[in-house]
């Protein structure tokens, strides 16, 4: 009787463990779109809300519409509007980081077809947190008109 005891007292030890551990790194995406692109269009913008219990970062992007997916910053230098891929985009603890047209945002490259409005384009997300521990969240933007500034609601 006192073995299957503390059985149960390591089995809700362990449970416990892996929830606090599944907690501490959770991030949340809200609000995810992609631009829609015309014929031809090789690139295009993906764009979304991001959130983290915990100090983290966003440190890779994939996605299955582009053989090529990278982080990006749009920001002025100089008086003139510059794009460029980041290593990773830090995501400070219970704090929104927007990822929208002229700021940050995930940049789908040599994209496999246009994308027409409608569409959902699969994304994973890759966060790593201070320690290193790696989380990757799915998620399913819905593509928005070529013109569109904004989530879909």
């Amino acid at each position: 009787m006192r073995s299957l005891r503390s059985a149960a007292t390591l089995t809700l030890a362990i449970a416990g463990l892996a929830l606090a551990q599944s907690a501490a790194g959770q991030v949340t995406v809200i609000d995810a779109w992609v631009r829609g692109t015309v014929a031809g269009q090789k690139a295009t913008g993906a764009f979304m809300q991001l959130q983290s219990a915990h100090d983290a970062a966003l440190v890779e992007a994939a996605s299955p519409a582009a053989k090529i997916v990278e982080i990006h910053e749009m920001k002025m230098e100089g008086g003139v509007m510059t794009m460029r891929a980041v290593d990773k985009l830090p995501l400070p603890a219970g704090k929104a980081v927007d990822l929208k047209p002229g700021g940050y945002h995930v940049m789908l490259l040599d994209l496999v077809k246009a994308l027409k409005e409608g569409d959902i384009v699969p994304l994973k997300l890759t966060f790593e947190d201070k320690t290193g521990r790696k989380q990757t969240v799915e998620v399913n933007a819905k593509v928005m008109p070529l013109t569109s500034g904004g989530a879909p609601r």
